[in-house]
């Protein structure tokens, strides 16, 4: 993962005017918006849900959120759309994957996890699935604040001020806990690539 990713955010002005147009129902600009942030939308929700058709699912439902809520001017937040457009996103998958576990947990509670992380991979070519599947479990032992920085930052493609805004903390301290959260996902995947050690005779 790198970590030196640019803002990608738009400029203001063109945020604004964009935004703008889109709440009298302009067509290109509503098209200009997804395909602005329908991919980091998607890519977020897919590292939680595990599931293509579920992470579509909840990129339509954002989308279809900003629809209900911008014509009508239930967007306030002024000059931080993307913060305000990614913490409903983060919102919706957060509920989706509290459902997902509830489900499981009524079936059976020592398959929630497991089931969770595994299923459904990424296509072939986008990582290799071993890894894939290394990271999933990696990710899987982080807390939920701490997975939730890595997913918004590597997936989403937040600045760090702009995840500190989303949840309301000091840069700072977002910077040293995604650094802490980095480490520890790449110091669990190692020990997972590890073979392990043969027990010897003085062991048995």
């Amino acid at each position: 993962m790198q970590d030196d990713r640019s803002d990608p955010s738009p400029p203001d002005d063109d945020l604004a005017s964009l935004l703008a147009n889109a709440s009298r129902g302009d067509p290109a600009a509503w098209s200009d918006l997804v395909s602005r942030y329908a991919r980091r939308i998607y890519a977020l929700a897919r590292s939680r849900c595990g599931n293509h058709d579920v992470a579509e699912e909840l990129t339509q439902s954002v989308f279809a959120t900003l629809a209900e809520k911008l014509p009508a001017g239930g967007y306030d937040e002024r000059g931080r759309f993307e913060a305000w457009l990614f913490r409903v996103a983060a919102n919706r998958v957060r509920d989706h994957v509290r459902r997902s576990r509830l489900r499981y947990a009524s079936q059976d509670p020592d398959i929630l996890d497991r089931e969770h992380v595994a299923r459904d991979a990424d296509p072939p070519g986008a990582i290799d699935a071993t890894e894939l599947a290394s990271l999933r479990v990696a990710m899987s032992g982080l807390t939920e604040t701490d997975r939730e920085v890595i997913e918004l930052r590597h997936h989403g493609g937040l600045s760090f001020k702009q995840i500190a805004e989303l949840l309301d903390e000091p840069l700072g301290t977002l910077l040293a806990r995604h650094h802490r959260a980095l480490r520890k996902l790449r110091e669990t995947m190692e020990a997972m690539t590890q073979p392990s050690r043969p027990v010897t005779g003085d062991e048995q």
